[in-house]
C-alpha cells in the first residue's frame, strides 16, 4: 500500500503542488528553503497528531492565502482500490483541523486506521540530551502510529492534569469531591497512557534485538514510569501525595514524569553520553525498527529529512538496504542527488524550487 496522487494547496510555500506516479523510494531534491521539508510535513499530517513540526495550523497556511490549506493523497491498496485521505483548514476557522476520508467528514484519529507515519528530522538530533518532555512526546508519537487511540488518552490526561494543578495552586483548599473527579479522569487516561508507552518500548526493544548490531549502533530501551502504571496504584499515588502536591502547587507524580532511558547496548553507555555519530546511528535504528512495526497491517509511511547526507557511505548503503525490506513507502530529502545515486534508478525523483515541484 502506498500514497499517490498527492496534492498540496496553499500549504507553507506551496501554492498548488501535485505529485503522482510515486514509488517505494521518493526523493525530494532542492536547495535549502525550497520547500522539501514542507512536503514531508504535509504528508505527516495525513496521520493523527500535530505533524513533524508540531506547528499551529494557522502557521501552515501559505502567506497571503485567506482560504486555509489543503492536503490530499490517494492510498492505493493491494486490491487495486484506493482511499482518498484529506486534511485541511478553512479561512473562517484557521485553528480547526478538518479531515475527510473518501469525501466524508471524519476525525483525525480515524486517519490512523489507514496510515502509520514515522519520521526522522534534524530537529530530533537532541532527543537524548534534551529535556525528558521531548522523550515523552517521542514515545507518544511512536505509540500513536501503532494505536491511534493513544492520542486521545494523552490529550485527556493533559487536560485533567492542568485542571488538578489549577486547583492545587488555588489559595482556597480545593473541594474533595471536585479533586476526586479530576483525579478519576487522570487515572482513567493516565493508566492507559502509561500502558501504551510500556507496550511501545517493549515491542520496539524486541524489534531492535532482531536487527543487525552494525553499522547502526543498537540502543537498549527502558521505560521508567513516573507513577504506578495500573489504575489502582496511580489513584493511590495521587491521593497520598495531595498534601505534598499542594505545597508544590503542581502534581509531582504521574505519566507526565515518565522517562525513556536509552543506552548504547554494546558499550553500555547512556545515549546522552555517546558521540554525536553514535546518537544519530541509534536514532536511525529506532526509526527503522518503529517503521517496520508501524507498517504491519496498515500502510506505512517513513519520512527522512536530510538523513542520507549525514551518513558515511557504509551506513548509507545499509540504510537503503534495510529500507527496501521495511515495508514502508519512503520519502527522503536532500540538497543534491549524489547521496541517493545507488537508488536513483528505482526511485521517483522530484526537484523542488521555491515551492514548485517538478518530476525529474
Amino acid at each position: 500500500m502506498a500514497l499517490d496522487r498527492i496534492s498540496l494547496t496553499d500549504f507553507r510555500n506551496h501554492a498548488a503542488t501535485e505529485m503522482g506516479e510515486t514509488a517505494q523510494f521518493n526523493l525530494l531534491v532542492g536547495e535549502n528553503g525550497a520547500g522539501k521539508t514542507n512536503v514531508l510535513e504535509a504528508l505527516s499530517l495525513l496521520a493523527p497528531g500535530r505533524g513533524l513540526r508540531r506547528a499551529a495550523l494557522a502557521d501552515m497556511v501559505r502567506s497571503g492565502s485567506k482560504t486555509g490549506f489543503g492536503i490530499g493523497a490517494s492510498l492505493a491498496q493491494h486490491n487495486d482500490e484506493s482511499v482518498r485521505l484529506a486534511t485541511y483548514s478553512e479561512g473562517a476557522n484557521p485553528g480547526r483541523r478538518r479531515v475527510r476520508i473518501n469525501g466524508a467528514e471524519s476525525s483525525a484519529t480515524s486517519l490512523g486506521e489507514w496510515l502509520a507515519v514515522t519520521w526522522l528530522t534534524p530537529a530530533m538530533d537532541g532527543l537524548f540530551t534534551g529535556p525528558a518532555g521531548d522523550r515523552r512526546r517521542y514515545m507518544d508519537r511512536l505509540a500513536l502510529a501503532l494505536d491511534p487511540g493513544h492520542a486521545s488518552h494523552a490529550a485527556r490526561y493533559e487536560a485533567a492534569l492542568r485542571e488538578r494543578n489549577r486547583l492545587l495552586s488555588d489559595m482556597r483548599e480545593p473541594e474533595s469531591a471536585w479533586l476526586e473527579a479530576i483525579e478519576a479522569q487522570m487515572v482513567q487516561h493516565g493508566s492507559a497512557l502509561m500502558q501504551g508507552r510500556a507496550r511501545l518500548v517493549e515491542t520496539l526493544a524486541v524489534r531492535l534485538a532482531e536487527m543487525p548490531a552494525d553499522p547502526f549502533a543498537r540502543p537498549a530501551l527502558t521505560y521508567n514510569p513516573g507513577a504506578p502504571g495500573h489504575a489502582d496504584g496511580l489513584s493511590q499515588a495521587l491521593y497520598d501525595n495531595r498534601k505534598r502536591d499542594r505545597a508544590a502547587q503542581r502534581t509531582l507524580s504521574g505519566p507526565h514524569r515518565d522517562e525513556l532511558e536509552v543506552v548504547h547496548a554494546a558499550k553500555r553507555v547512556p545515549a546522552a553520553q555517546s558521540s554525536t555519530g553514535e546518537q544519530k546511528a541509534m536514532l536511525v535504528a529506532m526509526t527503522l525498527a518503529h517503521a517496520g512495526l508501524a507498517a504491519q497491517g496498515r500502510a506505512g509511511l517513513l519520512l527522512l529529512d536530510e538523513v542520507a547526507a549525514h551518513l558515511d557511505p557504509v551506513r548509507r548503503a545499509a540504510l537503503f538496504y534495510q529500507l527496501r525490506g521495511n515495508g514502508s513507502q519512503v520519502w527522503m530529502t536532500g540538497t543534491e542527488p549524489a547521496p541517493f545515486s545507488t537508488i536513483a534508478g528505482e526511485a521517483a525523483v522530484w526537484r523542488v524550487s521555491a515551492g514548485a515541484v517538478e518530476r525529474a
